[in-house]
């Protein structure tokens, strides 16, 4: 079904409220208003009643997918599900009317809230500190890389390099740049691991840093990462874990323990807020205790004055980078994962972790019948399959694939990602999804490859059952050119 705009929904005089005596006093409207500020022309605004108004965006909610409705199994790109009790906590008045300039004898809730969380992320990841102000996931990357340049900066070392896996998020690479480090791919193995010996060559004096994914975004734990810390920290360099895939290590194992000096974490996925849409997002940042010094202000800490306990923000941090944001972070998001924390406890976060890993498995089993598996399971919890067969027996892409799956009334997962997989595509189903629920999506990406096989045109020209039909993406991609390049 198609929805019209709800200005063509509209029709002169009718009303969904109206409004009484304002209370204002009586003078013209030019004398309480300055000039500029008023408008020459009537607003040109819809007129509809209550019932319209309300069915029309019920009906767009509708149309739009969202995890409410179904799965994201988008891998490296954790979309779980969202208990409905953070959005509870979330909104309780406390917390919503607070400013962020107000007294901290005024806060003192908010502030044990996010020292606590800081303190069970320290825990989680086994790091010595955090700090909880990056704003994402790319925000808590480029604060990790200006944590390293000051370490070295620290000890009088001039080093310019980072060293990032062939198979990393293209964020490490990004926010290497920004920081004004070189990068150097280092090459993945036959196993789609680091390759050890590709590393040793690279790891040159000048290298700062190796920025890693465990596990990698193929879904696969780098089972030779003591060697991998031994070389690093052997070359005085430091080891930084991108925490996007957090998903699979919680309460199983930790990366502080695997010899990381930095990890940063995704709240707004590993720990659940939604960040569809673009966000908001929470990136914060655990380091080891050499590391500490450096973390931006203000650090939350805790005060225990004869056992009368209080929590501070300290600017006192003449080593610090600085601030990375105006105030502390998107505080919304720390309440929803501090909530989803204390309401799983020790043992639950250790379950998620493990049902990630047994429903990522299970969904590759059901799939290796028609797909093809360039790297070697079992897997963690996502997996990279590719779309090789399709594309060469019968010219059906990836993207169409993915395209027809709409059809099927599934979001599709992440495509020609990671870049060293052909017509990747990267499935991570995470913990909060039923065997049902994984079947369904199963059979759905089973049913396409059947079309694939025997009806390829259908698939070509997918999605038919959306409102929005196939565009003319090399049309897009000409106009995306034109206002990237040309404004």
């Amino acid at each position: 079904m198609k929805e019209m705009l709800i200005f063509d929904l509209s029709r002169n005089g009718r009303r969904g409220i109206r409004f009484g005596a304002s209370g204002l006093p009586s003078k013209p409207v030019e004398e309480l208003v300055p000039g500029r500020f008023l408008r020459r022309e009537p607003a040109d605004l819809p007129e509809l009643p209550e019932s319209e108004v309300v069915r029309h965006f019920i009906r767009l909610s509708n149309l739009n997918y969202h995890v409410d409705k179904n799965m994201y199994p988008l891998g490296s790109c954790t979309m779980k599900y969202n208990p409905k009790i953070n959005d509870c906590t979330s909104d309780l008045q406390g917390f919503t009317s607070m400013h962020p300039l107000q007294p901290e004898s005024t806060a003192q809730g908010s502030l044990r809230l996010m020292y606590e969380l800081g303190e069970m992320l320290c825990e989680i990841a086994g790091m010595a500190a955090v700090t909880l102000q990056p704003a994402a996931g790319a925000h808590g990357e480029l604060t990790g890389i200006l944590l390293i340049k000051k370490y070295h900066e620290s000890l009088g070392s001039k080093r310019n390099k980072l060293l990032v896996v062939d198979s990393a998020h293209g964020t490490n690479p990004a926010s290497a740049a920004i920081a004004n480090y070189d990068t150097v791919s280092v090459n993945s193995n036959a196993e789609g691991r680091t390759d050890i010996e590709d590393l040793k060559t690279k790891l040159t004096p000048d290298v700062a840093a190796l920025m890693l994914t465990n596990p990698n975004t193929l879904g696969l734990f780098e089972k030779e990462i003591q060697t991998i810390e031994e070389l690093v920290h052997g070359n005085g360099s430091l080891l930084y874990m991108d925490g996007a895939n957090m998903n699979a290590l919680m309460g199983i194992t930790r990366p502080g323990d695997m010899g990381f000096d930095i990890v940063h974490y995704n709240l707004h996925k590993t720990f659940s807020a939604p960040h569809g849409g673009g966000g908001p997002g929470s990136g914060p940042v655990g380091v080891c205790e050499k590391l500490a010094p450096f973390l931006p202000v203000p650090v939350i800490e805790q005060i225990d004055e004869n056992g009368n306990v209080s929590y501070t923000m300290n600017t006192d941090k003449p080593e610090s980078i600085g601030r990375m944001m105006n105030f502390y972070g998107n505080f919304a998001v720390l309440v929803r994962a501090y909530t989803y924390i204390r309401m799983l406890g020790a043992e639950g976060v250790r379950r998620v972790s493990e049902n990630a890993i047994i429903n990522a498995n299970y969904l590759l089993s059901r799939l290796l019948e028609k797909f093809e598996l360039p790297y070697p399971k079992p897997v963690m919890h996502e997996f990279c399959l590719s779309g090789d067969r399709q594309k060469k027996q019968h010219n059906v892409r990836t993207l169409d694939i993915a395209k027809r799956l709409l059809d099927y009334g599934f979001h599709a997962p992440t495509i020609y990602f990671p870049l060293i997989v052909s017509e990747a595509l990267m499935i991570e189903p995470t913990e909060t999804e039923t065997i049902e629920t994984l079947d369904a999506f199963a059979e759905a990406l089973l049913a396409i490859a059947d079309e694939a096989e025997n009806n390829p045109e259908l698939v070509l020209n997918a999605p038919t059952e959306t409102p929005v039909k196939r565009l003319d993406e090399a049309q897009a991609s000409r106009k995306l050119n034109v206002c990237f390049f040309g404004c």
